[in-house]
C-alpha cells in the first residue's frame, strides 16, 4: 500500500509540496527570509549533487525490485550483476560483497576503490547449531606513523587550505584490499580468483559508460587534466571527456588487481603496489612509508546494537560515529508520534532536526578511534542520557546550536559508496567504503591505476575549525600516528525477531548519518516501501553550522514558513547520498531492493 494512503493526514501536504517542487524545477527554492548564518559549504568535489528533484506524485508511484531468495544493490549496475552471479553460483553474502567491492573499484571509480577504506557490518544467520551473530570489520584508513596533530597548520597555527585534500599529506594508509580479503578468508566460501576475476576483466576489457557514470566524472575533469597518468585513463587522447556510450578501459588497474589476485594482500601491502605509492608520496611531499603499509591491520569487533520501535538496529561502532549517532537520533525521536504526524509535517521535521542537533553535538565532542580514545558509548545511548537530551527539546521552538554542547561533562574528542547484500540463507552484509572526495585526491601513484584517498581530512586539522563537510570537531579526533580518522559511514542492518528486515547505508560525508536514519524512519514510521524510502527528499542538520540542508520537495512552503517562525534556518542542496537498500516485506515475504534515484547507473537485482 503506498505510504500516502497509509497516512491520510499527509494529503494536506501533498498538493502544496507538489507545487513547491514544480516551482523548484524552474527556480531555486526560497531560503529563510532572515540571512542564514555563515556556514562552510560542502565541497562539490566531496559530494555528488547531480540528481534532479522528485515530486511526491512520483514518490507515491515508486516501486522496488522484488525477489524471493536473494538481493544485491549497488550504485553501479555491472557491480550488482557481478554480486548477483556470485550468489547464483552458490557463494554467500560475504563472497558477493567482496566481488562487488572489487567490481565497484573498476566501474564506480569515484567512490569504489582499492585506494581507500571502509566498514563492513555482517549478519550471519543461525546455521549448523551456531546462533545468529553480528560482526563489524574495520578497514578504515590509518594516519602515517610520521603524522602529527598540527601537520595541516602553518607556523602561526592556521589551517592551510588544501593540504588535507589536494596533496599527498592527505593520503591515509589504504585498507580496502586487506578488508575485502580478510572478510573472504574469514567468512567467505569462494576463491579469491573467482571473486576478483570479474573486476579484472571489466578493467582489462572496459565497460560502456552510462549517463550516471559520466555525470560523476564531470565533477573532476579539471583535476584529471592536471596529472598525465590520470588524464591518460580518464580523458580521451585529445583531452576531451568521455561521453555516454564510450568504453572506459583501465589496463593499469587490471594489472594491479591481477597482482592482488595472485599474491593476496602481500602484493598490495609489501609488494610493488606499496612501493609505488610510497615512492609517489615521497616525491610529492607525503609521509607514507613501507612501514606504514606493513603495520596496517583490519580488526573485527562487535557492532552497535540499539532498539527502535520493536526492531534491532545493528550498525558501525567507532571509529565510525555512524552507529552511535543514528541510534541516538532514533532514541530521541522514539517517544514522538512520527507516524501520526506524517512525512514532511512541521512537528515531525522539527523534532527530527532537534534530535540531530543534539546527537551531532555529542558525536563531534566525544567519539574517535577506540585504539586512542575511550568512547563513552554506553553513556551516550543510556536511557537516562537520552531523556536528558530530549528534555531540552521544546515543541514550538528551535534550540540555537550555540546553546547545545556535548552533554556528558568535560571532554576527556565523501566520497563514498554503499552496497547491500542479502543471500538465500539469511546472511546479510552492509558495506560503506570511501576515498573521501569524489575520486579522492584526484591522483594516482605511478602506473598503479587507482585513485588515492584524501581521508586525512576527516581528522580534526585544528579543534573548532570545520573540515570539508563543515564538521566542527574536538581533540578526540585530532591527528595521531597510526590513528584512524572518525567517520560518518553507517552501514546498518535492521533485525526483526532475529531475522534480517532491512540493509541500508549511504555515501555523503556527514550527511550519511541523516540519510541512513531517514531510510529507517521512512519505512518504520511513514510506511514507505524500500524504493520510496530511498527516493524521498532528505534533510540534514549536524549541530554546526546551525542550518538545515534540504533537498527540493522536502517541505511544503507553508510548512517551511512555520518552521522558520520557530527559529529554524534552511539551505537548499539539490541532492546528496545514494542509499542502496534491501527490505524484507513482512506481508509478502518478498525482498525489496532499491537503487537510489540519485545513482542512475546503479541497480537492484535479485532472484
Amino acid at each position: 500500500m503506498p505510504f500516502v494512503i497509509r497516512h491520510t493526514n499527509l494529503m494536506r501536504f501533498i498538493f502544496p509540496t507538489l507545487l513547491a517542487v514544480s516551482l523548484a524545477a524552474a527556480a531555486p527554492c526560497a531560503l529563510a527570509k532572515d540571512n542564514p548564518p555563515p556556514a562552510p559549504q560542502i565541497s562539490s568535489r566531496a559530494l555528488d549533487a547531480s540528481a534532479p528533484p522528485t515530486t511526491l506524485a512520483e514518490l507515491s508511484r515508486a516501486v522496488p525490485v522484488t525477489a524471493e531468495h536473494a538481493m544485491v544493490v549497488s550504485a553501479q549496475h555491472l557491480a550488482t550483476q557481478v554480486g548477483l552471479q556470485v550468489l547464483k553460483d552458490g557463494g554467500n553474502a560475504v563472497d558477493a560483497a567482496v566481488a562487488v567491492g572489487y567490481a565497484l573499484a573498476v566501474v564506480h571509480p569515484c567512490c569504489g576503490n582499492i585506494g581507500g577504506g571502509g566498514f563492513m557490518v555482517v549478519h550471519l544467520a543461525a546455521s549448523k547449531g551456531k546462533p545468529a551473530r553480528e560482526l563489524f570489520l574495520d578497514f578504515r584508513e590509518k594516519a602515517p606513523l610520521a603524522a602529527t596533530p598540527t601537520m595541516f597548520q602553518d607556523a602561526d597555527g592556521n589551517v592551510v587550505k588544501g593540504l588535507s585534500t589536494d596533496t599527498y599529506l592527505g593520503v591515509g594508509v589504504p585498507g580496502t584490499v586487506m578488508g575485502l580479503e580478510t572478510a573472504r578468508k574469514t567468512y567467505g566460501t569462494l576463491s579469491r580468483k573467482r571473486l576478483m576475476q570479474p573486476a579484472i576483466e571489466l578493467a582489462r576489457n572496459g565497460y560502456v559508460l552510462q549517463q550516471g557514470d559520466v555525470n560523476i566524472m564531470k565533477s573532476r575533469l579539471e583535476d584529471f587534466a592536471k596529472s598525465p597518468n590520470v588524464a591518460s585513463i580518464f580523458l580521451k587522447a585529445d583531452g576531451q571527456p568521455y561521453a555516454v556510450g564510450d568504453t572506459l578501459v583501465q589496463a593499469q588497474l587490471a594489472r594491479t588487481l591481477a597482482s592482488i589476485e595472485k599474491r593476496g594482500i602481500k602484493a598490495f601491502y609489501k609488494g610493488d603496489t606499496a612501493k609505488a605509492v610510497v615512492a609517489a608520496s615521497k616525491a610529492n611531499g607525503g609521509l607514507l612509508t613501507l612501514q606504514d603499509f606493513a603495520a596496517y591491520t583490519t580488526p573485527w569487533s562487535t557492532p552497535i546494537h540499539c532498539g527502535y520501535r520493536g526492531y534491532t538496529v545493528v550498525s558501525a561502532p567507532p571509529p565510525s560515529s555512524g552507529g552511535v549517532t543514528v541510534c541516538q537520533i532514533l532514541g530521541l525521536v522514539q517517544p514522538y508520534p512520527l507516524s501520526s504526524w506524517g512525512y514532511g509535517s512541521a512537528p515531525a521535521m522539527h523534532h527530527m532536526v532537534e534530535a540531530e542537533r543534539r546527537a551531532f553535538a555529542d558525536r563531534n565532542t566525544y567519539l574517535g578511534d577506540p585504539a586512542f580514545v575511550s568512547n563513552p558509548i554506553d553513556q551516550m545511548l543510556a536511557p537516562a542520557h537520552l531523556a536528558q537530551l530530549g528534555s531540552s527539546i521544546r515543541p514550538d521552538k528551535a534550540t540555537p546550536s550555540s546553546e547545545i554542547h556535548g552533554s556528558l561533562g568535560p571532554d576527556e574528542g565523501t566520497n563514498t559508496t554503499h552496497y547491500s547484500v542479502l543471500d538465500a540463507r539469511g546472511n546479510a552484509v552492509s558495506v560503506t567504503y570511501t576515498i573521501n572526495y569524489l575520486f579522492g585526491n584526484g591522483q594516482m601513484a605511478g602506473d598503479t591505476g587507482f585513485f588515492l584517498n584524501n581521508e586525512m581530512d576527516d581528522f580534526t586539522s585544528k579543534p573548532g575549525v570545520p573540515n570539508s563537510f563543515g564538521l566542527v570537531q574536538g581533540k578526540t579526533n585530532q591527528i595521531e600516528p597510526g590513528k584512524r580518522p572518525l567517520s560518518s559511514m553507517s552501514p546498518t542492518i535492521l533485525l526483526k525477531d532475529g531475522q534480517v528486515f532491512m540493509v541500508t547505508g549511504s555515501p555523503g560525508g556527514s550527511t550519511i548519518i541523516s540519510t541512513t536514519m531517514e531510510s529507517i524512519v521512512n519505512v518504520v514510521d511513514f510506511g514507505m516501501n524500500m524504493q520510496q524510502a530511498v527516493n524521498a527528499p532528505r534533510f540534514h542538520h549536524q549541530w554546526l553550522p546551525d542550518v538545515t540542508s534540504l533537498e527540493p520537495g522536502m517541505l511544503a512552503p507553508q510548512v517551511q514558513q512555520q518552521l522558520e517562525a520557530m527559529g529554524h534556518s534552511f539551505r537548499d542542496v539539490q541532492s546528496w547520498g545514494a542509499d542502496e537498500a534491501i527490505l524484507r516485506n513482512a506481508k509478502t515475504g518478498l525482498l525489496e531492493g532499491a537503487n537510489d534515484r540519485r545513482r542512475p547507473a546503479g541497480l537492484a537485482a535479485g532472484y
